[in-house]
């Protein structure tokens, strides 16, 4: 199979030739939603340990094919200034040795960043739909001779955003191996039956879920990409079920270990306390109000989150006089029904409920007014103070210069 290449890029061809069908190269799209000192920073900051000696949830370093556990200097600093400044820095640290930067959840350290990706996917949602179990982002940085994890498939259609250096992705259309593994590191018997895309700065690669593919490096200078994985198969159910109960882990009442097996080697009849706590925890959380909260805040936090959630943590909320204006800059969304409800936007939802006066002013920001809470009656102002409040705090209103 050869690999696709096209010079403009346009929704609807995208969708009606390649969309769940096969790979395509375009060239240099222009309006690409990842520039460089914003990836650079968002890496920064999705990558700050929790203590020196540990490495966040969502990251992965290596050196060579060696999982790092303490990163000491390998990750980028704001003193770096710079993607450049950082490959420089590293690769005199390790001598040349080759080297991976992964950082998962990448949208959701920077609002900017975010924004635009969400811009440039609503195209895609229109078209197709906005998943209801949302997109991902993952930033890749390094000289790695391939992906850590070899050649793989994944449940996401994949969107590959070149940042920096020159990416090469080696594609199978089927599985080239008939052993009973998920994953191969040591490839080289199956290149043949294997094509490539070699994508630039400024491109944007295209693969669909099925197709398995390992990345690899150009030479042995660093490249950065920002990849967008858009879910279409496998465990939908187990992701959704894993975000509704996000959080909510008990507190652990007993050792978490089974008893030694008794004479046959039988276990025991009964599951050890803890577990048994916890599925009495998790049968709590199953009563219809709670239930049906959370789904309820589950769903306007994907709706609104533009098909990328989690986004950034809400601000702190800061201080709001009657008369400063404010208007939306995002789409604003009130749960459903009469009465006090609550509300949500870019993927965050509100603290508690709003009454339906309150909630009267998302209609007129959506709608484009500027408000200012000394224009409402006096009654309201309190609830709608705090409800701009926590608006602004989801970056989904801004004060409006008035000077």
């Amino acid at each position: 199979m050869t690999l696709t290449i096209e010079k403009s890029f346009d929704w609807d061809v995208f969708v009606e030739g390649y969309w769940d069908r096969k790979p395509v190269l375009y060239k240099q799209i222009g309006d690409v939603p990842f520039a460089e000192a914003e990836v650079f920073e968002a890496a920064v900051l999705g990558s700050r340990p929790p203590h020196p000696l540990a490495v966040p949830g969502n990251v992965q370093i290596l050196v060579e094919r060696r999982q790092q556990t303490r990163p000491g200097e390998y990750l980028p600093e704001l003193s770096d200034r710079s993607l450049g400044g950082y490959e420089r820095r590293v690769s005199d640290r390790l001598r040349g040795q080759r080297y991976a930067l992964v950082v998962h959840r990448f949208h959701s350290f920077s609002h900017p960043l975010w924004t635009r990706a969400q811009r440039f996917y609503a195209g895609l949602w229109e078209r197709v739909g906005q998943p209801t179990h949302t997109a991902g982002s993952t930033m890749f940085h390094g000289s790695y001779e391939h992906s850590p994890v070899g050649v793989h498939q994944d449940r996401f259609a994949t969107f590959m955003f070149c940042v920096r250096g020159t990416k090469r992705m080696r594609f199978w259309d089927e599985r080239p191996w008939s052993d009973p593994v998920h994953t191969v590191l040591d490839y080289q018997p199956y290149l043949a039956s294997s094509f490539v895309a070699e994508v630039e700065p400024g491109d944007l690669l295209y693969w669909p879920s099925r197709y398995y593919h390992v990345g690899e490096s150009v030479g042995e200078a660093p490249a950065t990409s920002v990849n967008v994985g858009i879910p279409r198969r496998e465990h939908r159910p187990y992701y959704e079920i894993k975000d509704l109960f996000r959080g909510t882990v008990p507190a652990a009442s007993a050792p978490l270990f089974s008893p030694d097996a008794g004479p046959g080697g039988q276990l025991a009849g009964q599951l050890p306390t803890a577990l048994a706590d916890s599925v009495d925890a998790f049968m709590e959380l199953l009563s219809q109000d709670w239930f049906a909260t959370r789904a309820t805040d589950l769903a306007l936090r994907v709706r609104t989150a533009g098909g990328f959630w989690p986004t950034q943590r809400p601000a702190e909320l800061r201080p709001l006089d009657d008369d400063t204006p404010v208007r939306g800059c995002a789409p604003l969304l009130a749960a459903p029904g009469d009465g006090a409800r609550g509300y949500a936007a870019n993927g965050n939802v509100s603290s508690g409920a709003a009454t339906a006066k309150a909630l009267a002013v998302l209609d007129r920001l959506n709608g484009g007014e500027v408000v200012r809470v000394g224009e409402l009656p006096v009654p309201q102002r309190g609830e709608v103070r705090h409800l701009l409040q926590e608006l602004e705090s989801f970056r989904a209103v801004t004060r409006v210069d008035t000077d």
